[in-house]
């Protein structure tokens, strides 16, 4: 693995290459350890001419460019710990539609339809990347407490930011809407209808088997421990004999695929 002095003054053309060879490192290291820390941070430093990049698409927003460039490298840190040398695609093909989806999401809750102060709009985004980052190693959705825990606040804190996340933008559904048809305007909440729950669950299910036909078998096996027979991540590490962490990897691997491949057939 070449060693790098500064990753920020290398050119893009050379990180590329030099990104290939920290990929294949740091998928045999384990996590946690002092030299994984150093490669994925490097890899990071190495690749973030993409955030820029994408975030250049952005300019005409009012958000600072510093705010949308932190935001957009959190997609970059994303796209780096799902992404797998033999996907035979580039990174770069790879990462910037995880760098342009954060930013878009970042602008989507930060559209406020009241006046927030600043602290409570940055706290609404700490508040949903702790939950994004612990409902990967937790069976389900972080506590109040746990949130607290991870972000060094009070509970009191916590519960401030997800009410304040209350105040993006909003519209009237009684205001009425123009169908360019004869007749009148009506108010959007006479055409409003509830979508069928069970038609989407039924398209979901049929878009994923030929996904999930593809996986090899302990991916299959995998699957069907922890969404069919609903098994803890510590109990398929022990009918596998590896690690819960280590099932957390496999599991957010094989969950990101198949969410790759229903974006692609949507």
């Amino acid at each position: 693995m070449p060693y790098v002095g500064n990753p920020a003054e290398v050119a893009p053309s050379d990180a590329r290459a030099i990104s290939k060879h920290f990929f294949a490192r740091l998928a045999v290291l384990e996590e946690g350890t002092h030299e994984h820390q150093y490669v994925r941070n490097t890899l990071i430093e190495l690749n973030l001419a993409l955030v820029k990049y994408a975030a250049g698409r952005f300019r005409s927003r009012s958000e600072q460019m510093e705010d949308i460039v932190q935001v957009g490298t959190i997609g970059l840190i994303k796209s780096i710990d799902r992404f797998e040398l033999s996907r035979e695609v580039e990174f770069a093909t790879f990462a910037v539609p995880y760098i342009v989806g954060e930013i878009k999401r970042f602008f989507r809750d930060t559209s406020w339809a009241v006046h927030v102060p600043r602290r409570l709009q940055e706290l609404r985004i700490d508040l949903a990347k702790a939950v994004d980052e612990l409902s990967q190693t937790l069976d389900g959705a972080p506590t109040t407490a746990e949130l607290a825990e991870h972000l060094g606040l009070d509970e009191e804190e916590v519960i401030e930011g997800v009410v304040a996340s209350n105040g993006y933008t909003a519209g009237s559904i009684d205001m009425p809407v123009d169908d360019a048809s004869d007749h009148a305007p009506v108010p959007l909440s006479e055409r409003l209808g509830a979508p069928d729950a069970d038609l989407e669950t039924a398209e979901n299910v049929q878009a994923l088997k030929p996904l999930i036909e593809e996986l090899d078998d302990r991916d299959r096996r995998i699957l069907q421990m922890r969404f069919g027979e609903e098994m803890t991540q510590s109990e398929i590490g022990d009918e596998l004999g590896v690690s819960q962490m280590h099932v957390s990897r496999l599991l957010a691997r094989i969950t990101a695929r198949l969410r790759a491949g229903l974006l692609v057939v949507e």
